[in-house]
């Protein structure tokens, strides 16, 4: 498990936690809130592991008896709250294993920590559970609530916890993790930092992904080719990028920024800033080929695209008029 120096982002959020450690003014309940892959997880746990470290610093040792059990999930004052049903997180859960587990003091350590991962999966009576216990926590209680929706707690929870809004993380700082940390060569880090949207979670499982490397390949293969292509090319395109189905969002948003790139271009006939830099012969091509209104054209109909997909519109019907869209243009 990393330092908090190790985190890539979230430096407000870091200073926060830290000061409230060198001040000792620790709050009893703490709302992380962030997408999938954001770092709330790892904000959480590296939290957690300082406020138990031996040595007593703003960041865990990692060297401890504390801070190695942490490592290994083996702590047994830092809590991981389960629950057998996927869908939501029960009364019984939270009176089992956070309300009435919270009266027994720590085994040793300075703290009692529980971690409830997907919080905003807690009924409403499992919310009202908890929020006994966070208005009368014992001295040694800290929760730590991870969620990706925190409007889907009560107003009462929410008025008695410290909340922690994880914003997206600079491209740079992602780019650079890519880069140097995971050895992922510049252009690939280009599309994946793109992609993620200041997500290093997203960003770090789209560099490891073959299934990501096989749709971006498809859809950059299209885009190369579909000027040349003929109506029957056209309609065997659309049955294999309904084998995209599962990831259409994805795959679109790939044609979003091919585009955007031959747009960019265009306009400043400049390859940095550009996403798919190593296209650049196709990407000039294209760019010499399409106006600025047929490129306008393409872009809004890709977002055409989305909404109709949103709005149930048959798949094929809806890629059809898609790609013709870019073919005309």
């Amino acid at each position: 498990m990393p330092d908090f120096k190790d985190i890539i982002g979230h430096e407000e959020i870091i200073s926060h936690l830290q000061n409230a450690i060198r001040l000792n003014k620790i709050s009893h309940a703490y709302i992380f809130d962030g997408e999938e892959g954001a770092g709330k997880n790892l904000l959480a746990k590296t939290f957690a592991q300082t406020l138990q470290c031996e040595k007593g610093d703003v960041s865990p040792c990692g060297s401890c008896h504390s801070c190695r059990q942490a490592v290994n999930g083996s702590q047994p004052d830092i809590i991981y709250v389960r629950h057998e049903k996927p869908g939501s997180i029960g009364v019984e859960d939270i009176r089992e294993q956070v309300c009435g587990d919270i009266q027994i003091r720590p085994y040793n350590s300075p703290y009692k920590i529980y971690l409830i991962d997907e919080a905003e999966k807690m009924t409403v009576q499992a919310q009202n559970a908890l929020l006994k216990t966070i208005e009368e926590p014992p001295a040694y209680g800290v929760l730590l609530l991870l969620t990706a929706n925190s409007a889907g707690f009560l107003p009462t929870i929410l008025s008695r916890c410290v909340t922690l809004k994880l914003h997206p993380v600079k491209d740079s700082l992602i780019r650079a993790y890519l880069m140097e940390q995971l050895r992922v060569p510049d252009y690939q880090a280009d599309v994946c930092t793109a992609f993620a949207r200041g997500n290093v979670g997203k960003a770090r499982m789209l560099a490891m992904s073959e299934h990501f490397g096989e749709l971006k390949d498809h859809a950059l293969h299209l885009v190369r080719h579909m000027n040349d292509m003929e109506l029957w090319e056209i309609t065997e395109a659309i049955r294999k990028v309904a084998e995209y189905r599962a990831d259409i969002n994805d795959y679109l948003d790939l044609l979003a920024l091919w585009y955007r790139d031959v747009l960019l271009f265009k306009a400043t006939r400049q390859v940095d800033g550009l996403i798919f830099s190593d296209e650049i012969n196709y990407i000039s091509l294209q760019a010499v080929k399409t106006s600025y209104e047929g490129l306008e054209r393409i872009i809004e109909a890709l977002e055409k695209a989305k909404t109709r997909l949103k709005a149930n519109v048959d798949f094929e019907l809806a890629m059809e008029l898609l790609l013709l869209t870019i073919k005309e243009n």
